[in-house]
């Protein structure tokens, strides 16, 4: 027999109104009271009627999260983080995958709707904003997170993207290099763009320009990130980079993988540095140099900010910048004196 909001206040010692205040965030209640009850509904597994929630117009408890590829290690990570946070406020996470299309972007925010989600944490790229725009009609919250949208008054959480590219850049100027190429997400993605800014203006800074050819635009896929190095290190020995900065660690692996078909050494014929620091670089072979997000923070962080939408205590728009941390691995160092 399916648990009761009865059973749930008797287990706990509270009274009913105390459980529905808990459920519906309202009233006072200490937030060690409100531990407590929470762990009761875990305990004898009670299921409030999310239905009949969004009929009466109640919170449903439940949030959505848009990213592009929940397959990308980076974007399970950000996943993980924010379903944690979630759910330590009593919240569940529907996640959705949307391959930066709009057409599957225009579907899911159609379907969370549907599902009377209490707000929306996008993290995917989009080129129609204004699908966005019935939300915010409807007072739906919502916040980013690793994507922005200048244009749009929401919260938005984001590491310094600029920062990590000078980190890049400058690591491997310490090492030496001066041959460096790029493996760069679309251009309209705002945060390899700047990636991408960070890296090249470090470099200007002592007169190192990059060729046209050596900023190559891809997927975040592994196979483009495979494909675009091994036309970047199958170049004449003169020619060929002693470095590659990755946009992400999916392309990093992919460029050691090319340096590996090339059987090019990695670091000493050829070093990689990528950017994300998920689960992934901890166990390439050599393990990834790599600039670190601090993904679980940011994940905490948008979640609290959503909850706040929520509360209606949030009357300023937020932009919280966080910033990256080189991780030196085995994967970069000084350049062959051969």
């Amino acid at each position: 027999m399916k648990a009761t909001i009865y059973d749930v206040a008797r287990e706990a010692g509270v009274s009913i109104a105390a459980v529905s205040q808990v459920m519906n965030g309202k009233g006072k209640i200490s937030e060690e009271r409100r531990t407590e009850i929470l762990k009761v509904m875990e305990k004898l597994n009670y299921q409030p009627s999310v239905i009949a929630s969004a009929l009466t117009g109640k919170k449903t408890y439940t949030l959505g999260l848009l990213v592009p590829d929940i397959s990308n290690p980076f974007f399970a990570e950000i996943a993980r983080a924010v379903e944690d946070q979630g759910h330590s406020l009593g919240y569940s996470l529907v996640i959705c995958s949307t391959d930066n299309k709009d057409e599957r972007v225009e579907r899911y925010l159609s379907l969370l709707q549907q599902k009377s989600v209490d707000g929306m944490i996008i993290g995917t790229g989009m080129d129609n904003k204004d699908m966005l725009t019935p939300l915010m009609d409807r007072a739906i919250p919502i916040v980013m997170i690793a994507r922005e949208m200048p244009d749009l008054a929401v919260h938005t959480v984001v590491v310094d993207d600029f920062v990590g590219g000078t980190m890049a850049a400058k690591h491997l100027l310490d090492l030496g290099h001066t041959r460096l190429a790029i493996l760069a997400e679309h251009a309209k993605v705002i945060s390899s763009r700047e990636r991408v800014k960070g890296f090249m203006a470090t470099l200007s800074e002592i007169g190192i320009k990059l060729s046209e050819d050596h900023v190559r635009n891809c997927r975040y896929t592994v196979e483009d990130g495979k494909r675009e190095a091994l036309e970047l290190l199958e170049l004449p020995a003169a020619e060929r980079p002693t470095a590659l900065f990755c946009c992400n660690d999916m392309l990093a692996i992919g460029a050691l993988q090319a340096a590996k078909q090339l059987k090019l050494r990695v670091p000493e014929d050829i070093s990689v540095i990528g950017f994300d620091n998920t689960i992934l670089a901890s166990v390439t072979d050599p393990p990834l140099t790599t600039i670190a997000q601090p993904i679980e923070p940011m994940g905490k962080k948008v979640v609290d900010l959503l909850i706040l939408e929520l509360k209606k205590k949030s009357p300023a728009k937020q932009r919280v910048v966080m910033l990256p941390e080189l991780i030196v691995r085995q994967s970069t160092a000084a350049p062959s004196k051969v």
